[in-house]
């Protein structure tokens, strides 16, 4: 409660006295009482009474929130009806007979939605637009704004009260329309959501500014479509997805495909590589065999009893006598037992 609340209270309760005081006068008079010292009483009663009243209907409080506009019926103080300077924060007196407007400067939020409960008016108030495209789209949105402290008087003369319903509604609305106008179904929910959001707030900051309000902050809610077209963008989606799984499998055959042709080309590859081993492995080991078949036979050329040595070596040494059938002939010449 505040000051001028009080005094106003104060002036109510001793117009309460004073009526008291005039009954007690009346009574006392009709039955031939003395009511000299109440007449003063109720003269004193009275006149407290109307200066308070005086007093208190001079006072006004505004709230920290909030702006006065002074509309006054004296030419003297107000010639175009109203005060130029709007009243601050704080107790603030007035001249008896003028009274004040108040506007709220803190942040005010309009919301229009689809849900019923959650906007300033029941039931569905999403905003209908159209792409350009053609699509028939449903936005949410919010606006949070305040009245521009500076610019409360030229309000006050444009709009009043009405500035809510009759100035940021239809500015929202028109606006929304308006840009989503510029921009396909598919900008909308995606790629240019944000893009659009910004032009709208653009534009809509633009506007209250010119009409005396403040623009804080656009929220874009929600964006819904009509039946048909959801039902259409559901159904593009299942084949969308349907045909990414379809090309997944595609891909992952080819991969299996691609895995098994390394594969085999991997084991080709090995068995090259093998068989080229042994080739080269069988070359060398002929050469080298042919090089000790050389090596041998030049061994003999120079040492021809060198093969009867090696098969003498060759014989048990407990053979000391050897049968040979009677048609063999001798494999090689003996060699002499005696020395040259």
């Amino acid at each position: 409660m505040n000051f001028a609340t009080i005094i106003q209270g104060i002036a109510t309760f001793s117009w309460l006295i004073a009526i008291g005081a005039i009954a007690l006068v009346v009574v006392r008079a009709s039955r031939n009482r003395e009511v000299k010292g109440l007449v003063s009483v109720v003269v004193g009663t009275i006149v407290f009474s109307l200066v308070l009243t005086v007093v208190s209907a001079g006072l006004v409080f505004i709230e920290p929130n909030e702006r006065g506009v002074v509309i006054s019926p004296y030419s003297f103080r107000a010639p175009d009806g109203y005060l130029p300077q709007a009243l601050t924060p704080g107790l603030r007196w007035i001249v008896p007979g003028e009274r004040v407007q108040t506007y709220p400067i803190s942040r005010q939020t309009y919301t229009m939605s689809v849900a019923p409960n959650e906007g300033q008016l029941q039931g569905d108030d999403s905003i209908r637009a159209r792409t350009k495209d053609g699509q028939e789209v449903f936005l949410d949105a919010s606006v949070i704004y305040a009245i521009d402290p500076t610019k409360v008087i030229q309000l006050h003369i444009d709009w009043q009260d009405r500035y809510q319903n009759e100035l940021v509604r239809p500015t929202v609305r028109g606006i929304i329309r308006d840009v989503s106008s510029q921009y396909g179904v598919e900008e909308i929910v995606s790629s240019k959501r944000g893009e659009m959001e910004k032009s709208i707030a653009t534009g809509m900051a633009e506007k209250m500014a010119e009409n005396d309000l403040i623009l804080v902050d656009f929220v874009l809610r929600d964006i819904h479509f009509s039946e048909q077209y959801a039902a259409a963008v559901e159904t593009k989606q299942i084949a969308e997805q349907q045909a990414q799984q379809a090309k997944l499998v595609v891909e992952s055959k080819r991969q299996e495909a691609e895995q098994a042709r390394q594969v085999a080309q991997g084991q080709a590859d090995a068995a090259v590589i093998t068989a080229q081993g042994q080739a080269d492995s069988r070359i060398i080991q002929a050469e080298a065999e042919a090089k000790a078949l050389a090596l041998i036979a030049a061994i003999l050329k120079d040492n021809p009893d060198l093969l009867t040595y090696q098969y003498i070596n060759q014989l048990a040494p407990n053979i000391q006598v050897m049968l040979l059938p009677s048609n063999a002939p001798f494999l090689f010449p003996l060699p002499q037992l005696t020395g040259q």
